[in-house]
């Protein structure tokens, strides 16, 4: 009788296990299993055979970072930018009526503010800048010293042979460009670790006229809005442009 009964004890406790096992909560095995892996510092990424498929208590997969921009979106958004301060230089100088002395153009370079008129911004040998001249730095001056580019301020000169005091037209046209870099730095507060001058001569003429209208409009001096994306991006500047100018266009 005795080992009949240590024989039925012996069952009773191995159908206790069984009935254990088979009744495992499968939210508090994997609460356990993935606090076991936090202290042991490893990832769990699978589910076991309990799972419902849902990921219940185990750890979810890390996300992907996001893809880098393309070059033409780069370009697009390198592009808006500059048209933003474009349209900000824009407001402030038809806030004093001086809308139709500056043009601008954007390239590969970035946006160029061009100071072009008949006498409007230097007399001829001049390096002095006019009554209009100033006053259209001081519009642009502080839109430009608040944007976060670089400036190339670039001279240049008509085809005629300079006279004293300048040597040649490179001296002219570098005068110049120092005239409106010191304006821009001395009083829009611009940056001198941002900007430079460069004189070009009479070297890259807009148009290749002797006439004095010709000759009014290759005395000028560009300031550039330099972009300091990588080539690749730079080069699809235009095409971003002529996109975005012609989605504007249809609106």
């Amino acid at each position: 009788m005795a080992s009949y009964m240590d024989m039925v004890t012996v069952l009773m406790c191995m159908f206790i296990v069984l009935f254990a096992m088979s009744s495992v909560d499968v939210n508090k095995f994997n609460q356990l299993r993935a606090s076991l892996a936090t202290g042991f510092r490893t990832t769990t990424t699978q589910t076991t055979d309990g799972d419902t498929g849902k990921g219940t208590g185990a750890a979810s997969p890390t996300p992907t970072a996001s893809s880098k921009p393309t070059a033409l979106q780069q370009a697009t958004t390198e592009v808006q930018d500059l048209i933003a301060l474009r349209e900000k230089m824009k407001l402030s100088l038809q806030a004093s009526g001086l809308q139709s002395t500056v043009s601008f153009n954007l390239d590969a370079r970035g946006l160029t503010v061009r100071l072009v008129g008949s006498e409007t911004f230097f007399a001829s040998n001049r390096t002095e800048l006019t009554s209009v001249a100033l006053a259209v730095l001081n519009a642009i001056g502080p839109v430009l010293a608040g944007a976060p580019y670089s400036v190339s301020v670039e001279g240049h000169a008509d085809s005629r042979q300079a006279v004293y005091p300048y040597p040649t037209n490179w001296e002219l046209s570098s005068g110049r460009a120092t005239t409106v870099l010191r304006y821009l730095v001395e009083t829009s507060g611009f940056a001198q670790d941002k900007i430079e001058a460069v004189g070009f001569g009479s070297a890259r003429p807009l148009t290749p006229g002797t006439d004095p209208a010709s000759l009014s409009l290759n005395r000028r001096v560009d300031i550039v809005v330099l972009s300091d994306k990588e080539d690749a991006v730079r080069a699809l500047i235009p095409q971003a442009d002529r996109a975005i100018e012609g989605a504007a266009g249809t609106n």
